[in-house]
């Protein structure tokens, strides 16, 4: 097959990885084309973090509604509008989608709209149209996985959150990872009653015993029914049009919304058996510390690999991946170690490293050494309501190497990124207790930590 358009690096997926991977490479001179099938940006900006952040802000204004008065404000909440936050929170994502866009055309990346599909002869079909490529990365994201049970299709995904137009009365959330953690915090705390459908005791349970046990506790503290040790047996719609929902241990009726979050899938049905790329039994692409996949000068990275799936993950390996193809910088790779991950529950999530458990079993238990605190911050001194900060340090070896800090509370968000620097580079016990206090605020815990 003759190919119509040949580049010297060809990305397949517009996300965040192939962009930053894309325009890396065009900054270095390279030529190169991206292929996307839907809008610039992959599922952070349009299904993701971006709106979904905006969403966990607007929650956040319902719940400090609450401490006005506390606080000497007459303020009354007389009625809260979905539809006016998704108008400007829809409005800022296209304007996302244009900036990418533009970006692409300044950074002279061809853009290219359609489905992308390999031949056997190392080729890719789109539209019609043949392109090759000495060097092409395949970063074409996941998508959210619907259970396969009878009436799974009544309910939607996290991408089907987006699309809501008004807020569900009645909503069950099924899932106990980070996005149903996320999503049952909002739809709670802007009004819907929600239910947590979950198959253990705990949600987040691949995280720090501090956190899955503290985030548990707070769902349940701002109202969420957490139906535990619970899994679905089908789905069914009411006369009204509404749902019930059949489980393990009881009958959930007249839902408004169902939302399963129960998992990810990589997007990888492009033909990549025609190229001898390898693949896990999920379909995930097998890769080596520096991108490699299975077959040579084919590149694969973020979501579709099913490791550390995270926006700022996937734009820092491509970008690396870029320098190593184009830059001359033979060892440029992702280090995949101590990566700082936040979780925007109710209160948030800030988290990097080991969790105690993991430490213990890496180390062993004369080797590890643990601190935590849980207090009321300032914030909350004077209010009627109350929710704590907890915070922990996962410390190992003689000199006390901080290898762990997970924390929960208002600001844990914003406060890990420049913790995680200092890890990043080796921080141990002793460094934290140098570090001088600022005072007061809840960070400040850190560097006190007895």
């Amino acid at each position: 097959m003759i190919a119509q358009k040949c580049f010297d690096f060809l990305v397949i997926g517009g996300g965040s990885g192939g962009l930053a991977s894309a325009r890396a490479a065009a900054a270095l001179g390279a030529k190169v084309g991206l292929v996307e099938r839907g809008r610039l940006g992959g599922t952070c900006v349009n299904v993701g973090c971006v709106p979904k952040k905006i969403m966990f802000n607007t929650a956040l204004h319902a719940e400090m509604i609450h401490d006005h008065k506390d606080y000497g404000f007459d303020v009354d909440a007389k009625k809260f509008s979905w539809p006016v936050i998704k108008q400007r929170r829809d409005a800022y994502v296209k304007r996302l989608n244009g900036i990418y866009a533009d970006n692409l055309e300044k950074s002279h990346v061809e853009h290219i709209d359609g489905n992308a599909t390999f031949t056997n002869d190392r080729c890719v079909t789109v539209a019609g149209k043949t392109l090759s490529a000495k060097h092409i990365l395949i970063a074409t994201g996941g998508y959210p996985v619907v259970p396969n049970i009878p009436g799974a299709e009544h309910g939607i995904t996290s991408d089907g959150f987006f699309e809501l137009d008004d807020i569900p009365t009645k909503s069950v959330v099924v899932g106990a990872g980070y996005i149903a953690v996320e999503l049952a915090g909002i739809l709670q705390s802007l009004g819907s009653d929600v239910s947590l459908v979950i198959r253990f005791d705990k949600v987040l349970r691949k995280f720090d015993s501090l956190i899955s046990t503290s985030v548990t506790n707070e769902l349940e503290k701002i109202g969420v029914k957490i139906c535990r040790q619970t899994q679905v047996i089908s789905v069914a719609n009411q006369a009204d049009g509404r749902l019930t929902l059949d489980t393990t241990k009881s009958m959930l009726k007249d839902i408004n919304s169902i939302i399963w979050a129960v998992g990810r899938l990589p997007l990888s049905q492009i033909g990549l058996e025609k190229v001898n790329v390898e693949t896990d039994s999920k379909g995930h692409i097998k890769v080596d510390e520096y991108q490699n996949t299975s077959a040579e000068n084919i590149y694969a990275l973020g979501d579709v690999c099913g490791k550390a799936l995270l926006t700022p993950v996937a734009i820092a390996a491509g970008r690396k991946l870029a320098l190593r193809v184009f830059g001359n910088e033979a060892d440029a790779k992702m280090d995949y170690n101590l990566i700082p991950t936040v979780i925007f529950s109710h209160p948030p999530v800030g988290t990097i490293g080991l969790s105690e458990e993991e430490a213990l079993k890496h180390y062993g238990k004369e080797s590890v050494k643990v601190f935590s605190s849980t207090f009321v911050p300032l914030y909350h001194a004077v209010t009627e309501r109350k929710v704590k900060t907890s915070m922990k340090l996962v410390c190992a070896g003689s000199q006390e190497k901080v290898v762990g800090l997970h924390m929960l509370g208002q600001g844990c968000d914003e406060i890990l990124q420049g913790f995680a620097v200092a890890i990043k580079m080796g921080a141990t016990k002793k460094d934290f207790d140098d570090t001088v206090a600022i005072h007061p605020i809840s960070s400040e815990e850190l560097v006190t930590l007895r």
